[in-house]
């Protein structure tokens, strides 16, 4: 009876808001229509800007998941609206890997957690004796800048939930729509290098979203997760290296003299929190909640409440699956230059 009243009032909130906006509620309940014409769920919006709840599905039935017509409405919803939240939800780790794989291919790069329900779950907690703690809260990011291809979608499963312990997320589009046009020339000419090895790679600051054909932005605010960001240079692929005559622009990119990491940084962090509260989501998650994030479209946040003690705020268990797509997804700006290595 607690969910059904929280899922009417929810209903009755978000039909007050998107009226004033000349919203009608079908047209908000029919955004999650897919053109084959069928539709397996209806939507509610989560803020005004992108994300969507689910209605009235559950995600444990094996049958949705050999739909062609269903997975084809996640991906486009995905498209359209960069989150979908999925209430209520009982998934083993099987079946959350099961709808990660409908979706491209898995690909877990993290630290293997011995209470993971799966080696493709990255298991997430407050309590390091339950999962890996401090996850997330370095900076504002998008998730796998340091491979060539970053995740094109995660998955967020909530078993357990502690109080405090939300997820903030801003829209990169409408994030580069609020700069300055002095703002958006400069960051147009950056690249954030990056890379775990020896060798270095760089993405566009500034880059073309692979499924919405619209700019977005890519980057990590956290101290350990970039080296510096590098310019394009004023003469393109013209100018040598004096020594030994070896070039340093590479792909249009001066990649000899590099910005202090913390400088770009601290001006993202910086405009993303005078922001926040047009653009963002502040995520309170619910036990059961499961949510699949377009991570190519929307930057996050772990707040501070999802480390706070255990015993004073409850147990946070989080269980993520990380998705790349195919080379459609390398981070390309809109003049074609790609991320590259060097």
């Amino acid at each position: 009876m607690q969910s059904l009243a929280a899922s009417l009032s929810e209903q009755i909130f978000w039909h007050a808001i998107f009226s004033r906006r000349g919203i009608t509620s079908s047209n908000a309940m029919n955004a999650g229509r897919s053109n084959h014409g069928a539709t397996f769920y209806k939507v509610l919006p989560l803020s005004p800007h992108f994300g969507v709840q689910a209605l009235n599905i559950d995600l444990s039935n094996p049958a949705l998941l050999t739909n062609d017509t269903f997975i084809h409405q996640l991906k486009q919803d995905l498209v359209r609206h960069r989150a979908i939240l999925f209430r209520s939800q009982n998934l083993t780790g099987q079946q959350q890997v099961n709808i990660s794989a409908a979706l491209g291919t898995i690909e877990s790069t993290f630290y293997k957690h011995p209470k993971s329900p799966h080696s493709d779950v990255f298991r997430v907690s407050n309590d390091d004796a339950e999962g890996c703690t401090q996850v997330g809260r370095s900076g504002w990011h998008i998730d796998g800048t340091f491979q060539t291809r970053p995740f094109m979608y995660q998955t967020m499963y909530f078993p357990s939930v502690a109080e405090g312990g939300d997820t903030l997320f801003v829209p990169l589009k409408e994030l580069y729509d609020s700069f300055s046009e002095e703002d958006k020339i400069y960051y147009n000419t950056l690249w954030m290098v990056t890379g775990r090895r020896r060798e270095l790679l760089l993405h566009p600051l500034v880059c073309r979203h692979p499924f919405r054909k619209e700019e977005t932005l890519l980057f990590h605010c956290g101290r350990p997760f970039v080296r510096g960001w590098c310019r394009d240079h004023d003469h393109i692929n013209k100018c040598k290296h004096e020594n030994n005559g070896e070039s340093y622009v590479v792909n249009g990119v001066d990649t000899q003299n590099m910005i202090d990491a913390s400088i770009i940084q601290d001006q993202l962090t910086q405009k993303i929190e005078a922001e926040f509260h047009a653009l963002g989501l502040h995520m309170k998650w619910q036990r059961g909640d499961f949510m699949i994030t377009d991570n190519l479209g929307l930057a996050h946040y772990a707040s501070e409440g999802t480390q706070k003690c255990r015993q004073d705020v409850g147990l946070r268990i989080l269980h993520r699956t990380t998705i790349v797509g195919g080379e459609e997804t390398i981070p390309s700006k809109f003049d074609g230059r790609k991320s590259f290595t060097v």
